[in-house]
């Protein structure tokens, strides 16, 4: 067959109500339903070729062969694509992201989101965004919401077709910004996919994921309503309860570092100063602080005084997953 590539780009989300654990690991569906905000300036760009003369998939990430324990999870994903498509010929894949992956600003959700589309497309399926969406869970539950812009919801699912992501409101809806006060680069040293895994022997996984209709009917609201107070409350709620079961399980998982409680402890008192600003943290030690477009100016200026940060990524709600170039025929 003739060579068939395609190109897309997609970013990560911050959640706002987190995914942790799954109810199903081989399908990737989550333990409970999660609501994010899709990144602006933050993106994925990945380039998918499959060619009949290849004999097996060659993965570049960020300039440099993907280790084995990426390659394997890419190629797995590529399975998935090649079953659905009837097209069994290996690809070419290059990656590249403009920031950090495996240290908390949800990498694998860019990657898995812009791999799913640029593959999808260049092994010829046509699929919308649920099937996208769908698809993209498979490789890490978190593309699922990268696949749209502004603020989205996934829904945890009772079996495959129900695991998708819709957007709940478009990116210009509300002009929040997220500063993400980077306290390291480094790759964390236990994966997002392993602590779902653990996240069972959490004796609070149980008591948060049954309490995550509530939060999420909470920040649901007040995301449409536009008030930050609410939003605020909830949003660190919920990124402490998701942060106590990894403290509780077995292993114990550690992602924070000092420097990410300090950042936490300061946003706490710039809230209770007037500033609308609070804290979320992913999995990982970098702490994102979500705050309004007027106060975003004077909560970097500050951020940017504390001890530990190494870099500051200012981002606004951003938008889906994009293709650049489908099915272009290479020449012969």
């Amino acid at each position: 067959m003739p060579e068939r590539r395609a190109t897309a780009t997609a970013s990560p989300n911050i959640a706002f109500i987190k995914y942790w654990g799954n109810r199903d690991p081989a399908l990737r569906l989550p333990a409970n339903a999660s609501l994010s905000m899709t990144l602006s300036n933050l993106q994925t760009n990945t380039t998918v070729l499959f060619d009949d003369r290849l004999e097996a998939d060659q993965i570049e990430i960020d300039g440099s062969p993907a280790s084995d324990k990426a390659a394997s999870r890419v190629t797995k994903h590529l399975d998935l694509i090649r079953t659905l498509s009837g097209n069994p010929t290996f690809a070419n894949i290059h990656s590249l992201s403009n920031f950090p992956a495996g240290a908390g600003i949800a990498s694998s959700a860019s990657a898995f989101a812009a791999l799913t589309a640029a593959a999808s497309k260049a092994a010829g399926l046509e699929l919308d965004k649920k099937q996208l969406s769908i698809l993209a869970r498979r490789g890490s539950g978190s593309a699922a919401r990268s696949i749209f812009g502004g603020f989205v919801q996934l829904f945890s699912g009772e079996v495959n077709t129900d695991g998708y992501a819709e957007q709940l409101a478009p990116a210009e809806h509300w002009h929040l910004v997220n500063l993400i006060a980077v306290v390291t680069k480094e790759h964390k040293s236990i994966g997002s996919s392993e602590g779902h895994m653990l996240a069972p022997t959490s004796s609070i996984q149980a008591i948060r994921v049954q309490d995550t209709a509530r939060r999420l009917e909470i920040c649901k609201k007040a995301i449409m309503q536009k008030d930050f107070q609410t939003l605020a409350q909830i949003v660190e709620l919920d990124s402490n309860l998701m942060h106590s079961v990894m403290m509780t399980s077995d292993p114990p998982i550690l992602y924070l570092e000092p420097e990410s409680i300090s950042v936490m402890k300061h946003v706490t008192r710039w809230r209770e100063d007037g500033l609308a600003v609070c804290y979320t943290i992913d999995a990982g030690p970098n702490v994102h602080c979500i705050c309004s477009l007027e106060d975003s100016p004077e909560v970097e200026r500050q951020l940017r005084s504390i001890d530990g940060i190494l870099d500051i990524y200012r981002c606004s709600p951003g938008n889906g997953v994009a293709l650049a170039v489908t099915n272009e025929q290479s020449p012969q």
